[in-house]
């Protein structure tokens, strides 16, 4: 929980919005000092120098010709001034108001020290005395001056300061409301302007984050704004893109040279298995053709039929070893993905009667019979070379394991359709002895036979099978055996399309 607070406090946007807001409480601190400080001084400092001006005015207006005292009364009113003139003699010349005319006698009559105290001095030069001071009697605040004049004459001006106390305060209070109302102003301001700086800072953060996770879908969206972070965001759009296309290729790269990797090592698994299978199954054939061939150099028979015998074994013998090797190499093909399939529309019903056809003779000398009742054409889409080797394989195998059950030897054959996902299931039972459940799954491996005494001449090479499940595998379609009730059923499945 600390580690989350942490970092939102580290946030730019935090960071931003702090500043700006420290940054207006700062000013609107520094303006409350100024007014509470600075401007009554400021005040004091501009009426003191506006009675130095009247000061040179008034002195200026004895020392000419022509004087009036209405030139004087003018003076008074417009700057709020009280006006006092005595001559040296203590008598008065002018005076603009009878208030400050008893103040001032007042003052002359009080006791000196007690009104000193009172007093401060604001500016003072050979003829000019300006004092803040306290009138004693009614405790308001005022700007005193005396000043001699050149004809001897002594000019008193006093100006009221109250209002200018008032206006301070006034506009300190005031200054404070608006302290609060900009600061408050200023934190909604500064919120949306931190979140307008830092939204693409974000945005551009996320990005190299995936980025570097190697996603580069997410792109920054260029705005009109033309600025360092809109240039920044279009380095970062082509830097991704240029990445994005250097790594695809270097995926692409990668992937060709795994399927290399793995050709070879395919070529060169199908290679070592191609000599295994070879050299395990030729033993016999060639133990035969070796012994054979033995006899007839070495005279073992010397009559014309033996030797015809022998030579008869040894041709059936390399037919046997020529098949055999012929059928290896096509199921390392289907079983490594070298054999490429010439996909046709044929009809599966005339393909299964010309696989019968061609048993015919069989089929008689063993006195089986064949259920088929399929006439109208059923098309499928798939290699009818490839799959006319699945139909002989499964009706070989059917034939050789054909047995008499409860007065019934027969073979049938039967195609039912699955709607629902476009396939047809083409099934070959025969009647005979049910498979075991270990065999059930052995009997697709390459050279495995279930008759555990491998007849030569009953048994096949076991690879006819397996063939089956190669074939099956490359189209993808479902194939297998089921027991039932009077004999074993093999199924294979195909597409099947409309006429």
């Amino acid at each position: 929980m600390e580690k989350i607070k942490f970092k939102k406090v580290k946030s730019v946007r935090i960071k931003l919005f702090m500043t700006i807001c420290l940054s207006v409480i700062i000013v609107m601190g520094l303006l409350v000092l100024l007014n509470n400080f600075v401007i009554e001084n400021f005040y004091l400092y501009v009426k003191t120098n506006k009675l130095k001006d009247t000061y040179k005015i008034i002195n200026n207006y004895y020392n000419s010709s022509y004087s009036d005292d209405i030139e004087l009364e003018k003076i008074a009113i417009n700057n709020n001034f009280s006006i006092i003139i005595k001559n040296n003699e203590g008598i008065n010349v002018y005076s603009s108001e009878k208030d400050f005319l008893y103040t001032l006698e007042d003052i002359n009559a009080i006791n000196t020290k007690k009104y000193i105290n009172r007093q401060k001095i604001i500016y003072k030069d050979d003829k000019v005395i300006i004092k803040k001071s306290i009138d004693v009697k009614t405790n308001l605040r005022y700007i005193f001056m005396v000043a001699m004049l050149d004809n001897d004459n002594i000019l008193y001006i006093r100006m009221p300061i109250a209002a200018i106390e008032e206006s301070a305060r006034i506009s300190n209070n005031f200054l404070y409301i608006i302290s609060i109302i900009t600061i408050i102003i200023a934190g909604i301001i500064a919120s949306f302007i931190s979140k307008q700086f830092t939204e693409p800072i974000l945005q551009l953060n996320d990005i190299a984050k995936r980025m570097s996770k190697l996603d580069f879908s997410k792109k920054y969206r260029i705005k009109d704004a033309d600025d360092e972070i809109d240039t920044l965001g279009k380095s970062i759009n082509t830097m991704s893109d240029k990445l994005e296309i250097t790594i695809n290729q270097l995926r692409n790269t990668n992937i060709e040279l795994e399927k290399d990797i793995d050709e070879k090592s395919k070529i060169d698994e199908m290679r070592k298995q191609f000599i295994s299978d070879v050299s395990h199954e030729l033993k016999t054939p060639i133990s035969l053709i070796q012994g054979y061939a033995e006899g007839l150099i070495e005279n073992v028979n010397t009559d014309d039929e033996n030797r015809k015998f022998y030579a008869e074994v040894i041709l059936d013998e390399t037919n046997k070893m020529d098949k055999l090797v012929k059928q290896l190499l096509e199921l390392m093909k289907l079983e490594y993905g070298k054999r490429e399939f010439r996909n046709v529309k044929f009809d599966i019903v005339e393909l299964i009667n010309e696989v019968i056809k061609k048993s015919q003779v069989v089929l008689e000398e063993k006195d089986i019979s064949i259920e088929f009742k399929e006439k109208d054409p059923i098309y499928v889409y798939a290699d009818d070379f490839y799959i006319e080797q699945v139909l002989s394989n499964y009706f070989t195998n059917a034939i050789k394991h054909c047995e008499k059950i409860e007065n019934d030897k027969k073979i049938k054959i039967s195609i039912k359709e699955k709607k629902d996902i476009k396939k047809i299931r083409i099934s070959i039972f025969n009647t005979g002895e049910k498979i075991s459940e270990e065999d059930l799954n052995r009997i697709w491996n390459r050279f495995y036979k279930v008759d555990s005494s491998r007849n030569r001449e009953k048994g096949g090479s076991g690879i006819g099978l397996s063939l089956v499940k190669a074939i099956m595998n490359n189209y993808g379609n479902a194939y297998g055996v089921i027991n039932k009730e009077c004999g074993v059923e093999f199924y294979f499945e195909l597409d099947k399309i409309e006429n």
